[in-house]
């Protein structure tokens, strides 16, 4: 194994490190196949909203601002989905079968199309060499991925079988083809998301495998996909499901983007514009505003999705200030996606702490280790340790999470929080969870590694629980491979990507 990294965080492509000037150690990434438990669409996890609304890019329907917001229900039935009422009974997070919604079906569609263009290789060719070499910088940067490329190139295991899960997965294909909607739609009739995150991890996944195996035909699909979409969308609306298509797209997208941004076809101005344009101002009025509800109304994951996106855009714009604000929410949001309120207890002696959905269900909560890590391996190629903050305390949520999964027992201290509107009284919405819950307990999402690759890899650091969850699903898949809605909330393949 090579030498721990010691020094903190570069910033691999912000003019200038955010905090920290230590040197980051280049990343080897290790790859996988197994079968993994599926995931269930995302709509069937929580009662829908009523709230409905539409965020437009300028100049096609007149504005720019997001129409039509209204906050939750007064009581706690009416909340909006994925918010601290929800109640998990009433759609099981953990269940095989398939959705039946719009959005689902269109991604199921898409996927049954695609087939992988070109056998399992573990000899790449070179991957492309970078115009600007502090790029890619957000989840991946050049050195990771060029260490990607040389331990497949030699046949390496465990990164050969996980080029191998990349390639076959459908997604993949170079001769994938966009179906690009000009009005994006989530949790209403009409519903149409599935469209683009079927595109979204095409995009991906072929400009990882551009990267990685130097192939320009996956560099061309790419940008293809990145280009139509750039070309075509102009709104994101629907009930309060937009904000989470928002903050989960948004990240995605981004980071499709940046693998490709130096490509000679790519219309860069273009796809800053619609990022700029339709997330992130719904993103920015999300973490301000809360869809008008108590600040405890929703989930750490709606904040956590958002945060991933506002950080995701302004380091692929070049905007410190965007960059800035989610790193500083991180630190000090008033939300649950924060790290002291999504982390609100921590267990010293155990090495612990307590995820903030833990007591409501276990494929929310490893969505949520899911979306902090994302965040935080962002922010490290930013020059910001997230990860560290507060003593490790992200590690111990993950250790928790991981070890309650496993089938272990774990502490649990009552969480108490409030949903309901702004204008709902202060005795009125109150809950409280007191035990762990066992709902979905063991369910699998694409994850592990990115974390184990930071604390046990980069830093040292013993991360025993994390170690065992993430070596019993390698090797991970990606989009696609975990089902439909929830199965493409992760970007996936941190076996291939991020373990060390």
């Amino acid at each position: 194994m090579s030498p721990k990294d010691t020094t903190g965080p570069r910033a691999s492509h912000a003019r200038g490190p955010l905090s920290s000037t230590g040197k980051i150690t280049r990343r080897a990434v290790i790859a996988g196949a197994a079968a993994a438990v599926p995931f269930i669409a995302w709509s069937a996890w929580a009662a829908r909203p009523d709230g409905t609304g539409t965020t437009a890019l300028a100049g096609s329907n007149g504005s720019a601002a997001p129409a039509g917001l209204r906050g939750p229900g007064g009581s706690p039935s009416a909340s909006p989905s994925g918010s601290p009422s929800a109640s998990p009974s009433a759609s099981p997070s953990g269940s095989p079968s398939p959705s039946t919604s719009p959005s689902a079906s269109a991604a199921a569609s898409a996927s049954a199309s695609a087939s992988p263009s070109g056998t399992p290789s573990a000899t790449p060719s070179p991957t492309p060499k970078p115009l600007d070499p502090t790029r890619p910088g957000l989840l991946h940067s050049a050195a990771d991925l060029e260490r990607v490329a040389g331990k497949v190139a030699a046949g390496a295991q465990p990164w050969t079988s996980g080029w191998d899960r990349l390639v076959a997965n459908g997604r993949s294909a170079a001769d994938w083809q966009p179906r690009p909607l000009q009005d994006v739609i989530r949790g209403v009739p009409g519903d149409n998301v599935g469209q683009m995150y079927a595109d979204i991890h095409a995009a991906y996944q072929n400009a990882l495998r551009w990267r990685i195996s130097g192939e320009k035909a996956h560099g061309d699909a790419a940008v293809r996909i990145l280009n139509a979409w750039s070309g075509t969308m102009r709104s994101l609306g629907g009930n309060a499901d937009r904000f989470l298509a928002a903050g989960i797209h948004g990240y995605q997208w981004a980071n499709a983007a940046e693998l490709v941004r130096d490509h000679p076809d790519f219309d860069l101005p273009r796809f800053k514009k619609m990022l700029l344009g339709i997330f992130y101002p719904m993103n920015d009025d999300f973490l301000r505003n809360h869809n008008g509800a108590v600040i405890t109304n929703y989930w750490a994951n709606w904040d956590l999705c958002n945060m991933c996106s506002v950080l995701a855009i302004g380091a692929f714009t070049d905007r410190k200030d965007l960059v800035n604000q989610a790193i500083g929410y991180f630190k000090s949001g008033k939300g649950n996606g924060s790290i002291k309120h999504a982390v609100p207890f921590v267990y010293e002696r155990e090495g612990l702490a307590q995820w903030q959905e833990a007591g409501r269900d276990q494929g929310h909560t490893v969505m949520g280790i899911g979306m902090m890590a994302t965040f935080c391996e962002m922010a490290w190629h930013q020059g910001v340790d997230c990860y560290g903050y507060d003593n490790n305390r992200f590690l111990k949520a993950a250790e928790y999470v991981a070890k309650y999964n496993l089938g272990y027992d774990v502490p649990f201290t009552d969480y108490t929080w409030q949903s309901g509107p702004l204008s709902i009284a202060s005795h009125v919405g109150w809950a409280t969870h007191t035990v762990v819950s066992d709902y979905s307990r063991g369910h699998v999402r694409p994850v592990w590694d990115m974390v184990l690759g930071h604390y046990a890899g980069r830093r040292g650091l013993s991360a025993p629980w994390t170690r065992r969850m993430a070596q019993r699903i390698r090797p991970d898949g990606g989009g696609g491979d975990y089902g439909n809605g929830g199965g493409y909330d992760q970007l996936g393949f941190t076996t291939l990507l991020d373990a060390r």
